[in-house]
Formats: structure tokens, sequence, C-alpha cells
């Protein structure tokens, strides 16, 4: 049985739900899945005027417990284009793992959100894969599998590189079925592939 780790970051919820979709899709392949957060790292005052989601179920994280995982998927807000702070300086104190290859051969992901479907998704998603890639790890997307991002009748998320949702200017909107389709579908193609790296 494979071992997956879902880490996220969110400010407002709306990566919380896609980390709850991608752990989902993940257990129902099978794996032993943890849910985990990164700590926050704006002053709590600022926060609290930015009206964070401050209570989320997810614990924190300690970077020294990536090493036990066989599958890490991250998801994170994009922020003008890259992944947001709190996860870049949650991976920056990955070093130690990197320099004697922890994370060699495991399996690997990002899924993230934006404000508009044009707020760049996909360059967060380059932004997180990259880290992975360093880390030396298999990286695992959204192929066409799913078709829900393939849909001209709504709005959605999705990319070939991880699972997206699209947040509204004002933080409103949701995601759609559709987009923890593609979360749900993210997490279980890494589970399968992470098993058969395992066995």
């Amino acid at each position: 049985m494979a071992k997956v780790l879902v880490l996220y970051y969110s400010s407002y919820g709306h990566i919380e739900a896609m980390a709850k979709a991608v752990a989902e899709g993940a257990r129902a392949a099978g794996a032993q899945v943890d849910l985990k957060r990164v700590p926050e790292t704006a002053p709590q005052e600022v926060a609290q005027a930015a009206h964070f989601k401050l209570e989320q179920d997810a614990p924190v994280a300690k970077v020294e417990e990536l090493a036990d995982y066989d599958a890490i998927l991250i998801g994170a807000p994009t922020r003008f284009g890259r992944m947001a702070s709190q996860m870049a300086a949650f991976l920056d104190q990955a070093g130690g793992l990197w320099a004697r290859g922890a994370l060699n051969g495991k399996v690997g992901g990002a899924f993230t959100s934006s404000a508009t479907q044009h707020g760049g998704n996909e360059n967060t998603l380059f932004s997180m894969i990259s880290n992975l890639l360093h880390f030396g790890m298999v990286i695992v997307g959204l192929p066409y599998s799913h078709q829900g991002q393939m849909t001209l009748s709504e709005v959605v998320g999705g990319s070939p590189y991880g699972a997206t949702t699209i947040a509204g200017g004002d933080g409103s909107r949701q995601p759609s079925e559709i987009e923890l389709a593609g979360a749900r579908h993210q997490g279980e193609l890494a589970a399968k592939l992470a098993a058969k790296i395992a066995a």
C-alpha cells in the first residue's frame, strides 16, 4: 500500500477543498493518505484582518516527515504567477532532504488556484513542480483522461500540469464538481503510480 501525503496551504479554503479531493482520489486507489498543511507565516493580525481561514482540521506538517511518504502532492494558491510564500518557505527548509536524496524517485504532483482563468495557474504549477524535480521526484499531472478540463459549457480550471480551481476576484467561487473531480483523478493517478514504484 502506497503512503501518500497531500500537503497544502490555503488562505481562504479553496485549496483546502481541493486537497481533500486529492486525498479522496488517493484513498480510492487504495493508498494510506495523510492530509497536512504548512504553517501560516503571515502575522496573526494581518491574517485576521484579511479574513484568512485560520481554523482548519489538517495538522501542520514538519519538513522531516516528507521522507516518510511514497508520494507527495502539494497545493497552494497562486501569488502573482508563483506559489504562495507559505509553501515556498516550507519547501525552502527541505535542503537536508535534498542533500541526502531522501525524496529521489518518489511521486510528486501539484495543484493550485487563482482568482481568474488567466491568473497564473499553470505558471504556479511549474513553480511547485520545479521544486519537486529538484528533489528528484517523478511528476504526475492531470492528463486528459480527466475529460472535464475539456468542457466549454462552463468556466473550469484544470491543466495537464495539475488540478486547478478558479476562486473569483472576491474569492466567492468555490471549486466546482468538475474541478474537484480533476483533483480526485490526480490523487488517484499519483497513488497508483506510487504503489507501482514502491512494489
